[in-house]
């Protein structure tokens, strides 16, 4: 099969395209033949593996010391499956599934094996595979933080970076919940998070938000670029600070596929792509996640 092989880090062109050999599913596994993955921001800190220098050893240790352990990355995918081992009792042959494979990675190939019991599960039947695909990282994200804000209806909710791949999942969820939404990206994504849903817009470039007299329940920092000093300042007395930057490792739950799964279905939640880049095309894909100029999601399609 093909796959796109990180042999070691480094910049976008380390990356390659070559013929591998195909996943074997284990007894509790699911082999899925892939339509469409992803290129998150996370992709390419583990790419270039510049994470910070608190994180350098135990990531590492943990990623692989001089090249990464699992040298196909992509966290996110849509397809069908193509076979199921013995003990599989969730899904058949046919099944069209989209999944979060975290930190197994293995998301940038034609085809990849997942434990049933993992983060996949099946898609909506009104959305296409790319579209599928754009969901699991910024949801599932978006639902960890949010829990852990404990977010209510009638919460005030400010969104630092509103127009990436957790920001746009963020303002739609957040709405569904019954928040009253501050979107906070450039001026040229204001029409892109207004469509979904924001009931205010800042653009930072022109004004800092935490200098407004309005105060928020929770500030959620989507993309950790901000400070926590800067942030505090506009939460109300009781809000929440969240940030994505330095918190670790996100719970995951494999519920949570299916809560993304129901609010596409329900039209509450709409997949947000920026561009859709072919397989030979990666290292294309590589710079413009990493140019920080990308609206929600950057699919990889394998036809």
């Amino acid at each position: 099969m093909k796959a796109i092989i990180c042999p070691k880090y480094g910049a976008p062109e380390v990356v390659q395209l070559q013929e591998v050999a195909m996943p074997i599913p284990k007894k509790n596994e699911i082999r899925v033949r892939v339509h469409a993955t992803t290129v998150t921001t996370g992709d390419c800190r583990v790419r270039a593996f510049n994470s910070p220098l608190s994180f350098w050893i135990p990531m590492r240790l943990f990623l692989g010391i001089f090249k990464p352990r699992q040298p196909i990355l992509g966290v996110e995918l849509a397809g069908e499956v193509e076979s199921v081992g013995q003990d599989v009792t969730r899904f058949k042959k046919g099944d069209r599934v989209f999944a979060l494979t975290g930190m197994r990675f293995g998301g940038h190939a034609e085809y990849a094996c997942l434990p049933e019991n993992s983060l996949v599960a099946p898609m909506p039947d009104n959305v296409s595979y790319e579209e599928a695909a754009a969901v699991p990282f910024g949801g599932t994200t978006t639902l960890h933080f949010f829990r852990k804000g404990n977010l209510q209806r009638g919460y005030k909710v400010l969104i630092y970076g509103a127009s990436g791949a957790v920001g746009t999942a963020a303002i739609q969820i957040a709405k569904y919940s019954g928040a009253e939404v501050t979107a906070v990206c450039s001026s040229a994504n204001a029409e892109l998070v207004r469509s979904l849903g924001a009931d205010h817009v800042i653009d930072y470039t022109k004004e800092d938000f935490w200098k407004r007299a309005e105060r928020y329940d929770i500030v959620f920092d989507a993309v950790g670029k901000s400070t926590k000093s800067d942030c505090t300042e506009a939460l109300a007395p009781g809000g929440r600070y969240l940030t994505v930057e330095g918190q670790g490792v996100v719970v995951e739950r494999r519920e949570d596929m299916y809560v993304l799964k129901e609010l596409m279905e329900k039209g509450a939640l709409k997949p947000v792509i920026d561009r859709r880049y072919a397989m030979e095309q990666i290292v294309d894909a590589y710079r413009y996640v990493e140019s920080g100029r990308k609206k929600g999601n950057i699919i990889i399609t394998i036809p």
